[in-house]
């Protein structure tokens, strides 16, 4: 807890109205999944696939991490981000129009809604994009966190910008000379610089103080330093240049790095302080399992027949997406929500211990476990559907949709609590 400065974050309701909106977004990818049938199984780049994708990585991941870095940035860095309750209603807004008209407009081909799109998640990200960059230039050095945070604020803007660039194409409203390429980079920035770097960041503070590790071996945060930036930078070469050399580079480096931080992490939550069960730990432990998995899979790739290859990618996506990273922010929210709703419980009210409830009493460990439980049938269901009957997909989609729903149920009971003992949002 020492060097956090909690009095510079912003109000609760900033970052929970964007944490209690992502579960939504679970729930719509897995009933259009449902509805589309097998099509969104015929590969990676069908339009199906690519509609289910967006739900995910805008809508769910994007909404909590517009959230989790309203925090962090504030906290950790000691930078609030300016204006944080109206960035957080412009990627309310903007996630909550503008992604589903992203889905629709890549399912259907229908430029109207990709314009629409275009828009409103203008709306919701150039404005954030330019808070997180006002905040960064001004903050304080945050230690280990310092390199994750500043990486990923790179990330963002070229995932974002890339992927308007992407939309605005599609729609006919310009052209896009190298589209394959382009695509290549949007996926690389946002999936490994945005989504695995942050994690990555946001683990070295989250880890530690909230599941009661020891802090993270600085030989570790040493060679994470190294490996994952270099990654990301082989990789943007490669896509630039074609250099097979560079592909085998940024496997080693970017591959390097998500097992030395699984493996990092796996072993730190085995030396917990506390040794009660947590349902955070167990979604940690599935998130980096799974992380290790895709790991593994990309780099046999190369070795798969065309067919099997096709197959291999699509589980690869799933695997991270819904194995590793759902996974790693459904343990963030169980932890980062009651935490928040105890600190500005007690903030506000000046409560003495056992007058209001402590974090565990904010969400019932019982309702979290069962989402646990509908969210590993749907990994296990999901990740090996493009090798399987297309008809058992539509078992591991309900399960999302129902872990979803009790996502969005326990959010809200932690929110009613912090209402019922008298905190004001």
């Amino acid at each position: 807890m020492a060097g956090l400065t909690y009095d510079q974050g912003p109000s609760l309701a900033a970052p929970l109205r964007l944490f209690l909106v992502a579960p939504l977004f679970l729930m719509l990818a897995a009933v259009a999944g449902i509805l589309l049938g097998h099509d969104w199984l015929s590969g990676r780049w069908s339009p199906a696939a690519l509609a289910l994708t967006h739900l995910i990585t805008l809508g769910y991941l994007g909404a909590v991490m517009q959230g989790a870095l309203l925090q962090m940035l504030a906290v950790v860095l000691g930078s609030p981000v300016p204006w944080p309750g109206v960035l957080s209603w412009c990627g309310l807004l903007g996630l909550g129009a503008g992604t589903p008209l992203l889905a629709a407009g890549l399912l259907f081909g229908e430029p109207v809604c990709l314009v629409a799109a275009l828009v409103a998640l203008a709306v919701a990200w150039l404005p954030f994009l330019a808070g997180v960059a006002v905040a960064l230039s001004r903050a304080l050095s945050g230690g280990e966190m310092d390199w994750p945070l500043r990486l990923a604020g790179l990330a963002l803007p070229v995932t974002v910008l890339t992927g308007l660039a992407l939309a605005g194409g599609l729609a006919g409203l310009w052209s896009v000379p190298d589209l394959a390429g382009l695509v290549d980079l949007h996926a690389g920035w946002g999936l490994y610089g945005w989504i695995l770097v942050l994690v990555v960041g946001v683990a070295y503070q989250v880890v530690p103080m909230l599941q009661i590790t020891p802090a993270y071996p600085r030989r570790v945060t040493r060679a994470l330093a190294w490996l994952l930036p270099a990654g990301l930078l082989a990789y943007t070469l490669e896509v630039l240049s074609g250099l097979p050399a560079l592909h085998w580079l940024s496997l080693a480096a970017a591959g390097g790095g998500s097992l030395v931080f699984a493996a990092a992490t796996l072993t730190l939550q085995q030396r917990r302080r506390r040794k009660l069960a947590d349902v955070t730990l167990d979604f940690w432990r599935l998130g980096l399992a799974a992380l290790a998995l895709s790991t593994l899979l990309y780099a046999g790739l190369d070795a798969l027949p065309d067919p099997a290859r096709a197959a291999a990618e699509l589980s690869l996506g799933l695997l991270f997406l819904l194995g590793f990273a759902a996974s790693v922010v459904n343990g963030m929210l169980y932890k980062i929500v009651p935490f928040l709703a105890w600190f500005h419980l007690q903030s506000q009210t000046g409560a003495r211990a056992g007058t209001i409830p402590n974090m565990r009493e904010m969400i019932d460990e019982a309702a979290a476990r069962r989402h646990f439980r509908l969210h590993v049938a749907a990994v296990c269901l999901l990740a090996p559907a493009p090798f399987l009957p297309a008809w058992l997909a539509s078992f591991g989609l309900l399960a999302l949709a129902f872990g979803g729903h009790g996502l969005w149920l326990n959010l809200r009971a932690a929110r009613a609590a912090f209402l019922a003992y008298g905190g004001r949002l």
